[in-house]
């Protein structure tokens, strides 16, 4: 058995930064996730006027329920996502101000316009500078009385997290309508972290009520990344006989995509959850399977990379918000495939992989996405001499990961 370390989930994280800044008193986050996008993130809100001290192991953040501490802010989103959506939010709460935001070429190609129709709809003075429901944008802040919204988040869950987030801060709370909804298990991260910094929102099907009256500060303890262990549990999948054993992650985890253990257990694995620990121990073959992937997404790629070791087809399905993610990930992971040697087929929010003769090593073209990297990384267990244009584009979220994963191999 190999115990695998996972650095802290970047989407605990961010949730985490904005629920510590917008809380009343000094909130300490313990192992946080230490990444380019998180780092990103803190600095915006530094930028915004929130004291952050950072420290190995654990953050300080000074609330400021009144908002941002400062009256003019640039901030530079990086290629964060979380950072892009959740920052502008919270700082449209302030009693008054006028705060710039821009995001990498990257970032700025990802849609940002059903938050901010939203936002408008709830009064806020809000000018997208470029191109319209894209980033750069201009917020004047004038705080939010609140009321009734309606929102799609069809695209990303982070659009109704960000009006989750920002409903405490309001003058008469929130009551919002969901029209469509994906990746519905991270909204459930953000009730229960709100719930942990004292708020209860109401649920009654489609329509989330969120009180007024702030948060309260105090010490969050950040869990593994479930969806970077995805590519460790995977590891063992595709080698019979091996474990991967992910400390910190268990039967109370918040995160959904530790569901992706169950599609491993499907696919033949040996799958073991206790309360604070998960083993994967691989089969000697998996299975193929048709599986809906809307609400783990994130982890299409690593069940799209292992695939080509399956005894028959592999298709994921309902994943159409896999093409505006870093990249469009269902195409990256087809064109990858392909040139692996691997039969694939897509369509507009499909993919099916017909595993045939070993999988021939090549070079990656990872399209600047972390997750494309760590999921053919796996492949590359059957594959040695893989190779990537970018290797280095998995510091958005898990920088020690070529590392970690040699760290693995070195082991079995």
């Amino acid at each position: 058995m190999t115990v695998i370390e996972i650095p802290g989930s970047k989407s605990v994280t961010a949730r985490a930064l904005f629920l510590a800044a917008a809380a009343e008193g000094t909130t300490t986050l313990v192992r946080p996730l230490v990444s380019d996008d998180t780092e990103g993130f803190a600095e915006g809100l530094g930028r915004l006027g929130y004291g952050v001290e950072r420290a190995p192991g654990s953050w300080r953040i000074e609330g400021r329920p009144g908002g941002p501490g400062v009256t003019e802010a640039e901030v530079y989103c990086r290629d964060g996502a979380t950072t892009a959506r959740f920052l502008p939010t919270l700082a449209a709460a302030g009693a008054g101000g006028t705060y710039h935001f821009d995001a990498s070429p990257q970032m700025r190609r990802r849609p940002l316009g059903p938050l901010t129709v939203a936002l408008r709809a709830l009064g806020v003075d809000l000018v997208h500078e470029e191109r319209e429901g894209h980033h750069p944008l201009r917020i004047v802040a004038r705080g939010i009385k609140g009321g009734d919204v309606e929102l799609d988040a069809s695209e990303s869950s982070q659009y109704l997290t960000a009006l989750l987030l920002l409903g405490p801060l309001t003058v008469e709370g929130l009551r919002i309508t969901v029209t469509d909804l994906v990746s519905a298990p991270y909204v459930e991260i953000t009730l229960a972290m709100m719930r942990r910094f004292g708020v209860e929102v109401i649920r009654e099907g489609k329509v989330f009520t969120v009180p007024p009256g702030g948060y309260r500060a105090t010490t969050y303890a950040v869990e593994p990344d479930a969806s970077t262990a995805s590519y460790f549990f995977a590891a063992a999948a595709v080698s019979p006989g091996r474990e991967v054993t992910v400390p910190g992650l268990g039967t109370g985890a918040l995160q959904g995509d530790l569901r992706f253990v169950d599609v491993l257990e499907r696919m033949g694995a040996d799958v073991r959850t206790g309360a604070d620990s998960v083993t994967v121990r691989g089969p000697e073959r998996l299975r193929g399977l048709t599986l809906p992937m809307r609400d783990i997404s994130d982890t299409m790629p690593t069940l799209a990379a292992i695939a080509p070791f399956a005894d028959g087809p592999v298709r994921i399905e309902d994943v159409a918000n896999t093409r505006v993610k870093e990249c469009d990930r269902l195409e990256a992971c087809a064109h990858n495939l392909r040139r692996l040697g691997v039969d694939v087929a897509t369509g507009p929010d499909w993919i099916e992989i017909r595993p045939g003769g070993a999988p021939t090593a090549t070079e990656i073209t990872t399209y600047g996405d972390h997750r494309i990297v760590m999921s053919f990384a796996v492949t590359g267990l059957r594959a040695p001499g893989m190779t990537y244009d970018d290797p280095g584009c998995v510091r958005k979220t898990f920088p020690g990961f070529h590392e970690a994963f040699a760290a693995l191999q070195r082991a079995w």
